[in-house]
């Protein structure tokens, strides 16, 4: 189970300075969401460090990207989708790249290296956060090969991670 080795409240001016470079990251309004005197939390854990905006987990710091976490609805409803088969489900949930064969199809326009949502073609629910392995005209022509590598999947670490500081 992933722990978190340390934890703390970062000031008003920094919190705003690091929402407001993800507003442009995510291309989202994100003062509107969590108003204009956020309490923006830093949590370091061994996988990277998770942003914290009120209580929610919205973001996990890996390396130098910022991405955001599945349980963020409205900033991964404004990323790219990419649309998976029922039998593609299992494999991305235990951590596998999103493979050609398993896409139904993808909405929006993206490039090779962009941020992208996987969700399922029953419910539409999200499943991953993945990073495109080539642009999105070349991903739905392709009909072989690994297309998306997996990044933040249901019931990773960070996941848990989420769900237990929920708690």
């Amino acid at each position: 189970m992933p722990t978190i080795t340390h934890r703390h409240q970062l000031k008003l001016k920094v919190a705003k300075a690091l929402l407001k470079k993800m507003e442009e990251a995510l291309n989202l309004n994100l003062s509107y969401i969590f108003g204009d005197k956020p309490r923006m939390e830093v949590a370091k854990t061994s996988f990277g460090n998770l942003i914290i905006v009120n209580g929610r987990a919205i973001a996990i710091k890996l390396d130098e990207e910022t991405i955001p976490t599945l349980i963020f609805s409205q900033a991964i409803s404004k990323l790219p989708k990419v649309i998976v088969d029922m039998g593609a489900i299992p494999h991305i949930c235990n951590g596998a790249d999103v493979m050609a064969p398993g896409i139904v199809r993808v909405e929006g326009e993206f490039g090779e290296g962009a941020i992208t949502l996987i969700v399922d073609e029953r419910y539409g629910k999200p499943l991953a956060i993945g990073r495109a392995l080539m642009d999105s005209d070349r991903l739905r022509m392709i009909k072989r090969g690994r297309v998306v590598k997996n990044i933040h999947y249901v019931g990773d670490k960070i996941w848990r991670l989420i769900k237990e500081i929920s708690r």
